[in-house]
């Protein structure tokens, strides 16, 4: 087998005279005119090979059999294109691969519909039943690598703060907490069951009486419950305990960590410091304690305007120390009273 020397997607104009050898799926193929055209696919990205008639008759004859998803490899050397054919749409689109030699490493059956279609088009159903393929998508690889790297970028934070990436048990007893446990059954012990965890709250606590200090760790939680938009039975949340410190460390810690998330994820210009409130000032104002501060409305306080009121709701109100508070919402004396409402 060629075994590739080089990814797809990191070949630039600089790589221009270089022998490579790639590995990948054919993504999509082209004949114009005798020259066969192909993008290769690897998880970093597409490149343009070509297979040209004077190279070889055989190895061009092999080519026109190529379809999508063939797994290849391929020799050739790096060579830039014209002016006229630079593909800006592509990172490596300011280069091509004219194929020397070829080895078919595995064929595809037709497929059931082309990777390159949007989701939406495909439907979500389709997408499952075919999930091997649906995970080879360009959107289902980003996600991926996504994860992965604020995955990466919350470890190398929290290890340079001196935390400990610590494991817990996943097969546990069952705890009271919010919602029900999922159950397996135990075959060593006769009508015994394990429960999965909820979150890792009785080992954290062991951790920290134990004297850990500093733990964190990227949990597996489970929890049988209805589905919310945030969600579902199995998912994954960031548990960290610190020791010793007071929640001014806490939320440095935390800010910290989403602060390098988006800047070195992202590529976002985040500020050095967030903002932040009190709890009182949140219910004050938004009336909850985790407002969402892109919606710009905020509560105001109108019990004085209210005291006098011959609306009894608001005067008994007013007259037994509760609050009224209204928002002020631009344009809303023209909004309808289903506008209103929702």
């Amino acid at each position: 087998m060629l075994k590739r020397n080089t990814d797809c997607g990191v070949l630039r104009d600089t790589d221009s005279g270089r022998d490579v050898i790639l590995n990948g799926w054919v993504h999509r193929w082209r004949d114009h005119g005798g020259v066969v055209f192909i993008d290769v696919r690897d998880r970093t990205g597409l490149v343009q090979i070509v297979f040209r008639p004077e190279e070889g008759t055989e190895l061009h004859e092999r080519a026109h059999k190529l379809r999508s998803e063939f797994a290849i490899a391929v020799r050739g050397e790096v060579q830039a294109r014209s002016q006229e054919t630079v593909n800006p749409n592509m990172d490596t689109g300011a280069i091509e691969v004219v194929v020397r030699e070829m080895e078919v490493l595995n064929t595809c059956e037709p497929l059931p519909y082309q990777l390159h279609d949007s989701g939406d088009e495909i439907g979500e159903i389709h997408r499952l039943k075919y999930r091997y393929l649906d995970l080879r998508s360009e959107s289902m690889q980003n996600n991926m690598r996504i994860r992965h790297q604020i995955s990466t970028a919350i470890r190398n934070y929290l290890d340079q703060h001196g935390f400990w990436e610590i494991e817990t048990p996943i097969l546990t007893r069952s705890t009271p907490e919010g919602a029900r446990d999922f159950l397996v059954p135990s075959r060593m012990h006769d009508q015994g069951f394990y429960a999965l965890p909820q979150s890792p709250q009785l080992y954290k606590q062991l951790l920290m009486v134990g004297g850990t200090e500093r733990y964190y760790q990227v949990a597996r939680c489970f929890r049988d419950e209805d589905l919310r938009a945030d969600r579902q039975p199995e998912f994954t949340q960031i548990d960290l305990e610190m020791s010793f410190v007071d929640e001014t460390d806490v939320m440095s810690i935390a800010d910290g960590f989403v602060r390098k998330v988006f800047r070195e994820v992202g590529g976002f210009d985040v500020p050095d410091e967030f903002p932040r409130m009190t709890y009182d000032d949140a219910m004050e104002q938004f009336g909850t304690d985790a407002p969402d501060l892109r919606i710009p409305y905020r509560m105001w306080t109108v019990t004085d305007v209210f005291q006098a009121s011959d609306f009894k709701v608001f005067r008994s109100v007013a007259e037994g120390g509760g609050a009224i508070k209204v928002l002020k919402v631009a344009g809303g004396a023209t909004l309808s009273r289903k506008q209103i409402d929702d």
